[in-house]
């Protein structure tokens, strides 16, 4: 590449010295700070003397990977028309690969004076230098080069799990070790994951992020890591200094293991905040072009990620910045794919409404990023934008329907069986009419933003005390249960109910269809004390208690893993497909039916009944000569179901969440027999021909 070339932004070396190209479009002039390596003191300053376009660029021979730098950009000052120019902060490369020097947390670090009676208007001329980390020039990481598992939507199981917290308490892992990128390698670890049955694992944001200056105040950090700083950026705190390397050498682990690594990814809002948040990066690179501002007041910020700002996704150079970034951690880290937190926020055009951004489109269409399992949450912080279902072809998104349907149910909830049969058999209301098919769904009951599983039936209300809100935070509305007595529990028939429902809702999730997803720590009954929001909590209340299984009713690992064999062992549970009656698919091998407990079909009459509480599906693969029945029970009290007649053999109990195991041995009945089921459980009955034992 020539001295006079744009070169690509960021900083890239080669043999002689250093190209740097930065994206803005209003600024007057743009000076390109240097650093010691260690970040701390200024060697010198340069003005970058070229420009093409919104691209300012110069080459500076004899600079070498290592090299510490910030910039300063020059323009106008006038907040009330968007601009926030302000020489004097320190601002962080957005294409950085690499930091030096951790951010803290001064009134430096603002562009405006705190405390002035002018507030954000005003202008502050203080150096932010010593408090904002520095940017490294880096050699260019080679490709990761493990081979993808590339494993089917069909036959996925994610595993959600936080880098540090999964292995900070793990006793397999060495102490010095436990809680970090390093103990995600280690056999006892990926061989867990494996023998437990899941497919992928999908790690909380793992991007560079700052903690909020409100926790910090209150003593806290941000544990979750839902506040980016820099979106290439490996967070040194969970990657170690190593960086995208320590990624790669992760995924290489899990992939040699069959298991896929999807990163939870944020690209709705900055570490920025809104009007009274720090200038660090984009807001003094060029705030109109990053953010989404308010039309005509553009002073202030279109809060859709109710974090302050929104990245205004439409913007050409900031879709670009999107695709760069993940093409480079899934390139360099070898990853299997993205979710996209509060994902709605990129459907939205540059005046925030729902009119123009192709950004997703773009994404779905790079040969890099389009094959790879691409997940929504298909919502952000408002109403208008929750939208499930609106997302393109090839991605799937989070089903929160699915969510508090079966939490509902099994809660107690009556008039919502039609609803919970939809949700099971694969949500057609909400993606088949864009032609997708059951696995644009992630089915899951809970995930890191709310309760555990084993909270979810042990807490009616949250207990968020810990955060300093005053409980205000979180989501007040759960459906959850305590089971008879809040909290944690000693009490026999509480602890064994409490096992049930448990085993109740984890049933219900891995037999259905979609792709399930695990909240890492459900399977040993993690508990966060009633905490639904555990975003600052970087200590016991989130890290895995990995001597919970010590205790037999809390153990559910060997309950889960013969579960996720168990669906895989019967096709008819993971079709892609939906079948919409009873009549069925049959052309296509299936046929479904809704029935009542003495064994005939369900009425519209009975799907209106406000105050049922059992569902009982039969589903029968005709070609393949398989039949089941999944019957659930949420009364309290026990009921009696007559089994399907006309077979040819017999029918075998295979789940009862009734049953000490969860799985009876050698439990058979005749068809047409009428049989036995207990109050709040869920029993799966596979009918077998003569002969099978």
């Amino acid at each position: 590449m020539a001295e006079t070339d744009v070169p690509p932004l960021g900083a890239t070396p080669d043999r002689h010295g250093v190209h740097f190209a930065l994206f803005s479009r209003e600024a007057e002039a743009v000076e390109l700070c240097l650093f010691e390596a260690d970040g701390r003191s200024e060697t010198g300053r340069h003005r970058l003397s070229q420009r093409d376009g919104d691209i300012w660029h110069d080459y500076l021979p004899g600079l070498r990977p290592g090299q510490a730098y910030g910039y300063r950009v020059y323009g106008p000052y006038d907040p009330k028309t968007g601009l926030r120019f302000n020489p004097h902060k320190l601002l962080v490369d957005p294409y950085a690969r690499a930091l030096v020097g951790r951010f803290v947390w001064d009134d430096s670090v603002f562009g405006y004076t705190p405390g002035h009676p002018s507030g954000d208007l005003s202008f502050d001329p203080r150096d932010s230098a010593p408090h904002v980390p520095k940017a490294i020039v880096t050699v260019p990481p080679p490709p990761a080069e493990s081979r993808r598992p590339g494993t089917p939507w069909r036959e996925s199981l994610i595993y959600e799990l936080h880098v540090k917290g999964f292995t900070k308490r793990h006793p397999d892992v060495p102490r010095p070790l436990r809680g970090t990128a390093e103990a995600l390698t280690r056999p006892a670890v990926v061989d867990y994951l494996r023998d437990l049955g899941v497919t992928a694992v999908e790690f909380l944001p793992v991007q560079e992020f700052i903690s909020e200056v409100d926790l910090v105040r209150r003593g806290l950090v941000n544990y979750w890591g839902y506040n980016t700083l820099a979106f290439f950026v490996p967070d040194r705190d969970h990657l170690a200094l190593s960086g995208i390397g320590s990624l790669a050498r992760i995924t290489d682990a899990f992939h040699d293991a069959g298991i896929e690594v999807i990163l939870d990814i944020v690209f709705n809002h900055t570490a920025e905040g809104n009007e009274t948040g720090p200038t660090v990066s984009f807001r003094g690179i060029d705030n109109r072009a990053y953010y989404l501002l308010e039309p005509g007041a553009p002073r202030w910020y279109l809060n859709f990620s109710g974090c302050g700002n929104t990245l205004k996704a439409a913007e050409p150079a900031v879709a670009q910045l999107i695709l760069d970034s993940l093409r480079y951690w899934a390139t360099a880290g070898g990853v299997d794919g993205f979710r996209f937190d509060l994902a709605s926020t990129l459907l939205r055009g540059p005046t925030g409404a729902f009119d123009g951004a192709d950004v997703l489109t773009r994404i779905t269409q790079d040969p890099v990023l389009g094959p790879l399992k691409l997940i929504a949450e298909p919502w952000d912080a408002t109403s208008e934008g929750y939208r499930l279902g609106a997302f393109p072809a090839g991605w799937a998104e989070w089903n929160d329907r699915y969510r508090t349907a079966v939490r509902r149910f099994w809660a107690g909830a009556g008039g919502v069986t039609g609803e919970l049969a939809t949700r099971i058999s694969g949500s057609s209301d909400i993606f088949a009419f864009r032609n997708r098919k059951p696995t644009a769904g992630i089915n899951y009951i809970t995930s890191h933003d709310g309760f555990t599983l084993n909270d979810l039936v042990s807490y009616s209300d949250k207990r968020n005390h810990g955060n300093g809100e005053d409980n205000r935070d979180g989501e007040r509305e759960n459906y959850s249960i305590n089971c008879g007595t809040e909290g944690a529990s000693d009490d026999p028939v509480v602890t064994a109910l409490r096992l049930r429902e448990r085993r109740n809702r984890l049933v219900t999730l891995l037999l259905s269809r979609g792709v399930p997803m695990l909240l890492g720590g459900d399977e040993i009954s993690q508990t966060q004390n009633g905490n639904n929001n555990p975003y600052c909590q970087d200590n016991e209340t989130t890290w895995l208690d990995w001597s919970a299984p010590s205790v037999p009713e809390r153990d559910l690992r060997g309950f889960i893993a013969r579960l996720i064999s168990l669906r895989r062992s019967l096709p008819v549970l993971t079709e892609d497909d939906y079948i919409h009656t009873s009549a069925g698919n049959e052309e296509d091998g299936y046929r479904l039916s809704w029935l009542t407990p003495d064994g005939g079909e369900m009425s519209d009459t009975d799907w209106h009944y406000p105050d049922a509480h059992v569902l009982i599906c039969l589903l029968t693969a005709i070609h393949e000569r398989n039949r089941l029945v999944l019957a659930m029970n949420a009364f309290e009290g026990a009921m009696d179901f007559r089994l399907p007649g006309g077979i040819a053999g017999r029918w075998r109990r295979v789940v009862d969440t009734a049953s000490p195991t969860g799985f009876p041995e050698g439990v058979l009945h005749a068809g047409g027999e009428t049989t036995h089921i207990a109050g709040r459980a869920l029993v799966l009955f596979v009918a077998e021909p003569e002969g099978v034992v």
